[in-house]
Parts: C-alpha cells; structure tokens; sequence
C-alpha cells in the first residue's frame, strides 16, 4: 500500500532529543531493511540511537544531518548524511529508507534531491552510499538516480549472512 502522492511532504532536520521516539516507530513500521541486512526485526530504540550517533569511518558526527521525509504528520523515511567520508571533499549517505507506505511514488528521488541539496551547500563534491549485493532492487534504485559503482566492495558478515556490499558514487 502506498500513500496518497498528494499528501503534503516536508523534509525536517531530525534530532535526538526531539525525534529518537519516532525514528524507532518509524523503524517498527518499517523493518525491511533491517530484516534484509541483519536477519530480523531490529531492536527500534537502539536502532534509533544508532542512526543518531553511528557516522561512517572517520566522520565528525557533529558535522552530520540527519533528516525525516514526512507525509502529512507521519515520518514516512530517514536519511543520515555524513561529510569526510572516504575523503574531506565527500558526503557519505549513511543510510536512507522510504516506508513501505510511501514507496513507489517519488518520495524517495525527493528526498535524495534533498540530500544532494544539503551536501552541495556544505561544499561536498561527491555523493557516496554503500548497497547490499543482497538488495537488487536498492541498487537498482540508486543507479537510475545516477550513481555509478565505484568498484570498490567490502564483505561484511558481522550478523552471519555474508554480506558484500558495494560503494557507488555521484558527483554533485
């Protein structure tokens, strides 16, 4: 089930003091991803807490946005964007999800186009994010917005499921 296109989107800065209970509905609502890269449903709050505090390698998490897409009043998708990340110039999207509510509708090419907004304004010059080998369909998203494999993969198997993942980039 989608939401309605005409619902009323705005893109808010998220903060943990004000938004860490509807990061972890949200991710209650919307365990896709987490079931896909973990292999099951997340803990919500800790998962929450992570997405305010975990950054990519070597990035100052002060320096980071963290953003909500809302539909109406409803948090229907998360982004977290990072900055020094593989080099000084870069921003790295640490992680980006759409509600299942909300998919297939624009709302996430929204969203990156406001991502891509905040990064040029900070002075990135590229855009990275990291997709799952197990996740067709994730990077099929990314490539029809216009990002390109880097070649450069790593394999994870922290959770047991052998994941790869692969680094894919734009330039802003």
């Amino acid at each position: 089930m989608t939401e309605d296109r005409g619902a009323a989107v705005r893109f808010t800065a998220l903060n943990i003091a004000e938004h860490l209970d509807q990061v972890a509905a949200f991710y209650m609502q919307a365990p896709d991803y987490w079931v896909l890269a973990e292999g099951g449903r997340p803990d919500a709050h800790e998962k929450a807490e992570e997405f305010f505090t975990a950054g990519a390698p070597g990035c100052d998490i002060d320096r980071s946005r963290f953003l909500g897409l809302f539909l109406g009043g409803r948090l229907s998708g998360l982004a977290e964007l990072h900055y020094g990340f593989p080099t000084d110039s870069d921003a790295y999207l640490g992680l980006m999800i759409i509600g299942p509510w909300a998919q297939g509708v624009g709302h996430g090419t929204a969203l990156l186009s406001e991502i891509e907004r905040l990064a040029r304004s900070d002075g990135a010059t590229k855009l990275y994010v990291g997709v799952l080998e197990a996740n067709p369909r994730g990077r099929a998203f990314w490539e029809r917005v216009g990002f390109t494999a880097t070649g450069v993969t790593k394999e994870d198997n922290a959770h047991g499921l052998g994941h790869v993942l692969h680094r894919l980039v734009k330039p802003l």
